[in-house]
């Protein structure tokens, strides 16, 4: 969980400073672009040092906790509105692109454990 925390912490410093420093459209543009980037590298801590959860079950985690921290801190305490929620490039492209990441990198890690277990004697 700590992970999606991280995650989470990480977009939401690319759309604050984002929106401090440039318009919200090109904001928007590269917190799709960074939050896949973002879950991919923190994922891939996660799966080399514990790797407990299959590809599927921690890509929905990730997801997931980032979205609920979406609707239940970002929208009602610091946005004061679920208008975010109506963006799809804002709120939805990166959940999915999220929960890509993360599994693709799931999917890696898994198949390269395999293989070096393999390669035990």
């Amino acid at each position: 969980m700590i992970y999606a925390f991280i995650l989470w912490i990480l977009c939401g410093a690319v759309i604050g400073i984002g929106r401090s420093v440039t318009s919200i459209e090109l904001t928007l543009i590269i917190h799709a672009i960074a939050a896949p980037v973002f879950a991919s590298l923190i994922s891939r801590f996660y799966y080399k040092k514990y790797n407990y959860t299959s590809p599927i079950s921690t890509a929905i985690v990730f997801m997931l906790f980032v979205m609920i921290m979406d609707a239940g801190l970002v929208a009602p305490v610091i946005e004061k509105s679920f208008d975010m929620f109506k963006s799809i490039l804002g709120t939805w492209i990166p959940f999915l692109l999220i929960f890509i990441s993360v599994y693709i990198t799931g999917i890696f890690y898994n198949k390269r454990k395999e293989k070096l277990a393999w390669n035990k004697p």
